[in-house]
């Protein structure tokens, strides 16, 4: 199910992608991604307040870019080039919060990087990208 949901926000980053381009801030491609996934029939909500736990205990609060179908958080990025740090921090959310799946997008200057991260480990040759 999550592998289904992943790939729709994909295309719908390239779609954004190949109309918008490279350069603006996060923010701008954040607006148009909800758009986007409202139009192919998702909720998102934008800047989501997720709990982050520490052994077992609530210790604080993230503030998500997209929380997608109230399952799935996409970060975005609107750099030269993925670093990372970026990818880590996206497994942090992920394990502080409980949740299974993450999308880390980055509208490049020639393309849109898609990193597919999982809270639970997974071996090469897995669905991860």
């Amino acid at each position: 199910m999550n592998d289904q949901i992943t790939s729709k926000i994909i295309s719908a980053a390239y779609k954004v992608h190949n109309t918008l381009g490279f350069g603006f801030l996060e923010k701008v491609y954040e607006n148009a991604m909800r758009i986007e996934l409202l139009k192919n029939g998702f909720t998102v909500i934008q800047q989501s307040q997720l709990v982050v736990y520490y052994e077992q205990e609530v210790v604080g609060e993230y503030q998500t870019d997209l929380w997608v179908a109230n399952q799935i958080i996409v970060e975005l990025k609107s750099v030269r080039n993925l670093a990372e740090e970026h990818e880590v921090q996206l497994v942090n959310y992920l394990t502080a919060t409980k949740t299974e799946v993450g999308l880390l997008l980055n509208f490049g200057p020639s393309k849109v990087e898609v990193k597919r991260k999982y809270r639970l480990y997974l071996p090469k040759g897995s669905a991860e990208d």
